[in-house]
């Protein structure tokens, strides 16, 4: 056999040298320390942990790990390290006072700016992954665009457009006198037009179809315990929206709207106020995901006044959101299958973390808790190889917080520092 020239071999080790120090064929490493990372799946605390980082991507994780020579270090010293969190209930380019009528002043290139604004806060809070279901014009899929081109900064967005719903219902435009005749984007009634505005949301670039399948508490002239959509206009919607690859949220306070959606193989139900022993039967059953959203109701009755809210939305407030806090704590205890979501716009972005103390004191562990906010979240995206946990192969979304969240969840209230897709982002 003969032997390679002594200048090749060499090369060759360096080569080879040169792949292992860069994952990712030339791309840069970084090392995040830090005192703790946890893993969510198994919730163990990994200490003396060493996460590497090429390029977007997480490419190790162990205790203690070697660190290429040449990589960037980042000591968060003795913090712990959680997975980019993610709400599945937004509404980036809405705030608290648009609860009221001063959100018919705003244009549609005033509501994208907030929901700039609104992007920055939430990624800053620890939310490197969010759902948007509902915004009028498509603002939240321009706002989505925007953050994936770099033009500024926020989450991951899958983003629904405008959220459809019945003429008169939650989700049409109920604050505007009949002589103006104006009525909301995604409004569809009938089976035929239920389609052609699902697969106009489609062709606009959503990535989830979101349905109004009760009333609300926001919105006049409705009650959120009748549903709106028939049972008929509800599959037409999920199975188009399945049969183009997209999944299916339904806003449902109301019991008969909640199931009605889960026949139909809705994948989650938001809110779920009113639901009963059936329709926890029902959704798991057909393991439907329930996103709760319960901290806004503490904000926004306490707020009602600063924020102007109308008297009748004030009234429906104060009877649905108490109620809902018992009848989701029946669901958590029955094993119903539940992702996070905060309502983020009832109340201030940036406060999303406040979501988790309710959850636990309605019965979940605290890493229950954060189980929905990343293993249970990335499930319902249908995001699993993308975000959730830390691992190999994810997304380098990371937070770090001060403390044990597994002893005081309140942590993830006060997120210290922030990574989306390898880049430090606070």
């Amino acid at each position: 056999m003969r032997l390679r020239h002594p200048t090749l071999i060499a090369s060759s080790v360096l080569a080879l040298f040169a792949l292992s120090s860069n994952v990712h064929g030339g791309e840069s490493v970084t090392a995040i320390k830090a005192a703790h990372v946890l893993d969510v799946r198994s919730g163990a605390m990994l200490d003396q942990g060493v996460i590497l980082v090429s390029g977007e991507r997480i490419t190790a994780v162990g205790s203690k790990l070697a660190i290429p020579a040449g990589a960037t270090v980042i000591d968060l010293g003795n913090r712990t390290v959680l997975p980019g969190l993610i709400d599945m209930h937004t509404h980036l380019t809405g705030d608290p006072q648009d609860a009221g009528y001063s959100v018919i002043a705003k244009s549609v290139p005033r509501i994208t700016l907030t929901g700039a604004k609104n992007a920055r806060l939430t990624l800053q809070a620890g939310f490197t992954t969010v759902r948007d279901v509902g915004a009028e014009n498509f603002a939240d899929i321009g706002l989505r665009d925007a953050i994936n081109d770099g033009d500024v900064p926020g989450p991951r967005i899958a983003a629904s457009g405008p959220a459809m719903g019945i003429t008169g219902g939650h989700c049409d435009d109920t604050m505007h006198a009949p002589e103006y005749r104006i009525t909301g984007l995604g409004v569809a009634d009938g089976v035929d037009e239920a389609l052609k505005v699902t697969r106009r949301n489609i062709k606009y670039g959503a990535d989830v179809i979101k349905i109004c399948a009760t009333g609300g508490v926001l919105s006049f002239g409705d009650d959120p315990r009748t549903s709106q959509y028939t049972l008929e206009e509800l599959k037409a919607i999920i199975s188009d929206a399945h049969r183009l690859g997209r999944k299916a949220a339904a806003h449902a306070h109301g019991g008969d709207g909640i199931k009605l959606a889960v026949l139909a193989g809705v994948d989650s139900i938001e809110h779920g106020s009113y639901i009963d022993d059936e329709g926890i039967k029902l959704m798991k059953e057909h393991r439907t995901w329930l996103v709760p959203t319960l901290y806004l109701g503490d904000w926004l009755i306490e707020n009602a006044e600063a924020i102007k809210l109308p008297a009748p939305l004030l009234a429906k407030a104060k009877v649905v959101l108490p109620q809902a806090r018992l009848n989701i704590a029946r669901a958590i205890k029955a094993g119903v299958p539940i992702a996070f979501g905060t309502d983020a716009a009832v109340y201030p972005h940036g406060l999303n973390g406040r979501e988790f103390a309710v959850l636990v004191k309605l019965g979940m562990t605290p890493l229950q808790a954060i189980r929905t906010a990343t293993l249970n979240a990335s499930e319902l995206l249908g995001w699993t190889d993308r975000v959730g946990s830390i691992e190999a192969g994810k997304f380098a979304d990371l937070i770090a917080v001060d403390g044990d969240p597994l002893k005081d969840v309140t942590t993830l209230e006060r997120v210290q520092w922030v990574m989306k897709g390898g880049a430090v982002a606070k």
